[in-house]
Formats: C-alpha cells, sequence, structure tokens
C-alpha cells in the first residue's frame, strides 16, 4: 500500500490595485534611429516615458507635458497608464519635470524622480 501525501497548491493572484502614482518617469537622450522606428515617432533628439496610476492619469499627464515644452505626443495610452513624448532633451527633461511636479503638487499623487539615461 503507497503512501499519499497531500501537497497543497499555492496560487498566486496578482491584480494592479491603481494608487494615485508615478511609477517611471525617465528620458532616453540620443537613442538609436531603430527605438524612434519601432515606436513609429520621428527622431527629435529625445524620448520621455511616463507611466501613471489611474491609467486615464496619462491624458493629463500629456496635456502637462505639451503645454510646459515643446514636445510632441509619440503614444498616449489611458487604458494602460503609458505615455511617451518626443523633442530634443531639456524640453523632454522639462516636461517630465513639469508632470511630476504637478502631480505631486497639485493632485497629490506620489512620483518618482525623473531618470535619465
Amino acid at each position: 500500500m503507497g503512501t499519499v501525501i497531500n501537497q497543497a497548491t499555492e496560487r498566486i493572484i496578482q491584480e494592479s490595485v491603481p494608487g494615485k502614482q508615478v511609477t517611471i518617469a525617465h528620458v532616453i537622450a540620443s537613442p538609436t534611429s531603430d527605438i524612434y522606428e519601432r515606436l513609429g515617432i520621428d527622431d527629435r533628439g529625445a524620448i520621455g516615458i511616463l507611466t501613471l496610476s489611474p491609467y486615464e492619469t496619462a491624458i493629463i499627464a500629456a496635456d502637462i507635458a505639451t503645454k510646459a515644452a515643446d514636445v510632441e505626443i509619440g503614444f498616449l495610452d489611458r487604458f494602460t497608464g503609458s505615455v511617451v513624448i518626443s523633442g530634443d532633451v531639456q524640453s523632454v527633461a522639462t516636461a517630465l519635470d513639469a508632470v511630476t511636479d504637478t502631480l505631486c503638487n497639485l493632485l497629490g499623487f506620489t512620483t518618482v524622480p525623473v531618470t535619465k539615461t
């Protein structure tokens, strides 16, 4: 007669529980042309990337960014909270700073520092 070992199966369920937060604010200075090509946007010198929650904040962030500096929206997704902007390095950095400052100080978001590579 064999021994039966009862092994419990552990299951982990991951959920996104959006708070008011900026999780990425990053400047890519002088990206390769391949990155621009894959994103389908024009080479303007730099790319800025934001990820936000709640996801609809992407619309607000794009508005703030385009009013703060000479940048163009390369991608905006209100269903994932992703925003990609392009412009010269200083304009992209200025736009991302404006977004993080405004969301933090006006709307009470938790933000991250703007990083750069």
